[in-house]
């Protein structure tokens, strides 16, 4: 299964948080931990976060130059 060979320490956290709100909400019968339950574990297996698929990344792609450029302002005096 591709599933088990790409599964990561978070992922993995994920899963286990959500199967165990599942099953606290099944117990007390709590309907809003039954969906942040299904949240969380759609989180893991679909491997998705906050900010999707890498994008909270914070590396800058090798394609672009940190070039510096000059600003101009421009002086503006009330009367």
């Amino acid at each position: 299964m591709k599933f088990l060979r790409s599964l990561s320490f978070m992922r993995a956290l994920r899963l286990i948080f959500g199967a165990f709100a599942i099953v606290q909400a099944i117990i007390t019968m709590d309907i809003i931990l039954g969906l942040l339950g299904l949240v969380v574990g759609g989180m893991a297996i679909f491997n998705v976060g906050c900010c999707g698929s890498d994008g909270c990344s914070t590396d800058l792609p090798n394609n672009k130059k940190n070039e510096v450029t000059d600003v101009e302002y421009e002086e503006v005096v009330s009367k």
